[in-house]
């Protein structure tokens, strides 16, 4: 089956022209591995290549999801991030990381998609044209749009970015002509920057994380901002730089699919730097393997640029986010995390789990992996039985489903801070300011004592959404109400992008693979609520009859 993203196709002759023609770094475009570190990883310990390589250590499930796209992978002698075969993803983070001190591993994969950077440069208003940082000029153009992507760049998107300096990801070719021509499928806008600030503004009496989400419905077409909430030494701000940062990532409702209003979540780790770029921060966030996106998105570890901004998968192109990160002192809560969820990972290509809406979603597995480290952050509660139930029943009954009614019975009855992004977000960002604040209200666990001695400030960042030919996003929705409140009333009227499914192929599973259990159709609540209620429709029928008889 043909995969819907599109497939790197790179002219041999062509590039190495071009190559030769625009010298790489004499002219301000550089071979990705030769751009900085990648989050908290050494790249220079990487090499180049695609899913096909042969002589990587990365386990085959995860390179074969990445067949025919440029990835960042360690040689096979090269420590990495391992797995437990046959244990459970979190359970084996747990036993791994107890008692461990040193962490340097290098990342098993990373998702580049592109094999060429050009660091800072500018777009022409007319769009055609690139002006390097040596003042010389190369032409400009866009990878191919996807064929199920809903919507693209366009005039503009032109606009906007041929506004600001630009950083971009991509690939360096010849145009028709055969001049060198650089076709971007990355853009990121370099000032999009979080700078250092003289003076924290905390949150004021009348506003919370939840309220800078939702203010002017998500700011979608908002600036890009960043605020300093809370800083230990305010006038330190210039020894943050190199410093590790931890990022809770929120991205919010896409405008045009309503199945997307509650968001998506995933964490960052990078270094922060003087000048406010954060484009090689490292993401770490989860999609469901098992079908093709529509927009060619994979669940990887990425680069932020790749992540916030490729043309068809990023998240900026369709919806605002929002951001909370912690500057440390100290390497070791980011490096814990990234330790942990690289570990993760490696069960997840392997189909140890599945992605589920409810039980472990982008949220769920990330602040699962967290809570496996020590970051307990108070849990929010779920839903009524009451209303599981009679959702059960409700959807079973209009949709003829079981298994649908199951879906959403599970869905209402799941942990608020493992199931909605926005509810994930929250929780964390209020409890790290309790933690630094001395305000936690509970005996610290190592992890999060760490986080009281090593968070040296922590700011708030609002990313708005890329005019594009996209309908502007909202923020996403933090309950159950609030998902039917945004959503049409009427199922029947609500837009979805329909998505094929990829079947894991059965050789790359092995006897360790552990096994998936469905859960019945019927959950026992329902079925002991519905055996109750036939049990007393039948005694007031009996009831009933009995009397007539008697009459």
């Amino acid at each position: 089956m043909k995969t819907p993203f599109r497939a790197v196709r790179l002219s041999v002759v062509g590039a190495l022209t071009a190559a030769l023609t625009l010298s790489a770094h004499g002219g301000g475009v550089v071979d990705a591995l030769d751009d900085g570190p990648l989050g908290l990883h050494d790249a220079h310990g990487l090499k180049l290549g695609t899913g096909r390589c042969a002589n990587c250590a990365t386990i085959p499930q995860a390179l074969w999801y990445f067949q025919d796209e440029p990835v960042a992978a360690p040689a096979k002698e090269t420590p990495t991030a391992g797995f437990a075969a046959g244990a459970n993803a979190q359970a084996d983070v747990a036993d791994f990381l107890a008692g461990r001190s040193t962490l340097e591993a290098q990342a098993p994969l990373i998702w580049l998609g592109s094999s060429k950077v050009i660091p800072r440069t500018r777009l022409s208003t007319d769009g055609k044209t690139l002006q390097l940082a040596n003042g010389q000029n190369v032409g400009f153009a866009i990878t191919q749009k996807i064929a199920t992507n809903q919507s693209y760049y366009n005039a503009d998107s032109q606009a906007y970015l041929a506004q600001r300096p630009l950083r971009l990801r991509g690939e360096l070719q010849q145009d028709a002509t055969g001049r060198p021509q650089f076709v971007a499928r990355t853009v990121w806008p370099l000032d999009f920057a979080i700078t250092s600030q003289d003076k924290a503004r905390p949150l004021a009496a009348q506003e919370s994380l939840r309220s800078l989400v939702k203010a002017n419905k998500g700011g979608a077409r908002d600036d890009f901002s960043s605020r300093l909430l809370w800083a230990r030494n305010p006038g330190d701000k210039h020894a943050w730089n190199g410093k590790a940062v931890l990022g809770i990532m929120l991205n919010g409702a896409q405008g045009d699919d309503d199945e997307a209003h509650g968001g998506h979540f995933a964490i960052a780790t990078g270094r922060y730097r003087d000048d406010g770029d954060w484009s090689r921060w490292m993401v770490y966030n989860f999609y469901n393997l098992d079908s093709f996106s529509e927009k060619g998105i994979v669940a990887a570890p990425t680069p932020m640029d790749k992540y916030l901004l490729d043309l068809n998968s990023g998240q900026s192109w369709y919806r605002p986010s929002y951001m909370l990160v912690a500057v440390l002192k100290n390497d070791r809560a980011a490096l814990h995390y990234q330790a942990g969820i690289e570990r993760v990972y490696n069960h997840f290509y392997r189909h140890d789990f599945d992605y589920n809406h409810s039980a472990a979603n982008c949220a769920g597995i990330s602040i699962d992996t967290l809570r496996t480290l020590g970051w307990n952050a108070p849990r929010r509660g779920h839903e009524s039985w009451l209303k599981a139930i009679g959702a059960y029943a409700y959807v079973a009954a209009t949709s003829r489903s079981l298994t649908d009614g199951r879906k959403i019975y599970d869905y209402l009855l799941e942990e608020s801070t493992r199931l909605y992004p926005a509810s994930s977000f929250d929780a964390l960002g209020e409890d790290l300011l309790n933690i630094v604040q001395g305000k936690a209200n509970r005996p610290l666990s190592a992890y999060e004592q760490a986080l009281a001695d090593d968070v040296e400030a922590i700011y708030y960042v609002h990313i708005p959404q890329i005019p594009s030919s996209r309908a502007f996003g909202l923020a996403p929705v933090y309950t159950f109400d609030e998902y039917m409140a945004q959503a049409p009333a009427d199922r029947s009227q609500w837009k979805i992008i329909p998505v094929e499914p990829r079947p894991f192929p059965a050789a790359l599973r092995d006897s360790q693979t552990l096994p998936q259990k469905k859960p019945f159709c019927v959950p026992a609540p329902v079925a002991a609520v519905f055996t109750a209620l036939l049990a007393i429709l039948s005694g007031i029928f009996m009831f009933i009859r009995r009397r007539r008889k008697a009459a």
